[in-house]
């Protein structure tokens, strides 16, 4: 799995113009599924989100995770960071999980997301969504699990 992850002091998601998911402090999660990533790499994915530390401590240096600032979390799918781009001019979208694959995954992150942290909000697979947000620093990291690309640590 992928995730595109912004630290934010706010950020919501809208589809029809009706908000449905919204955050104060905490990360953004954008989220691509491939097709080689299972129950392991969904629940390895978590963990980083949880753990990464991109949160300033008292001297000011990213040390606290969003574990460790209580933020929010909002998970929200988007196929498009799976796409193939090395070449041509046009993406290409055979390196993206297929459709039932990637929501069941992406749902289950919520949910394993929602068991572990306070405040967890997600967004609407397969919908048009109108995503908002304030980027804090800015501060923007790429994470993956699974499929060979998590280092484990």
């Amino acid at each position: 799995m992928i995730a595109l992850i912004q630290r934010v002091s706010s950020a919501s998601v809208r589809v029809d113009d009706r908000q449905i998911a919204a955050i104060e402090a905490g990360l953004l999660a954008l989220v691509g599924v491939q097709p080689q990533d299972d129950e392991e790499s969904t629940q390895r994915l978590l963990d980083r989100l949880l753990g990464y530390r991109v949160f300033a401590d008292e001297a000011g240096r990213m040390n606290r995770s969003l574990r460790d600032s209580n933020g929010g979390l909002l998970l929200v799918p988007q196929f498009t960071l799976a796409a193939d781009t090395r070449k041509g001019m046009r993406p290409g979208f055979s390196t993206a999980a297929a459709p039932a694959q990637a929501e069941r995954l992406f749902e289950r992150l919520c949910v394993l997301a929602r068991n572990s942290h306070p405040t967890v909000a997600c967004g609407r697979f397969g919908a048009d969504m109108q995503v908002s947000l304030v980027n804090e620093g800015p501060v923007t990291f790429w994470l993956q699990s699974g499929g060979g690309t998590d280092d484990g640590n």
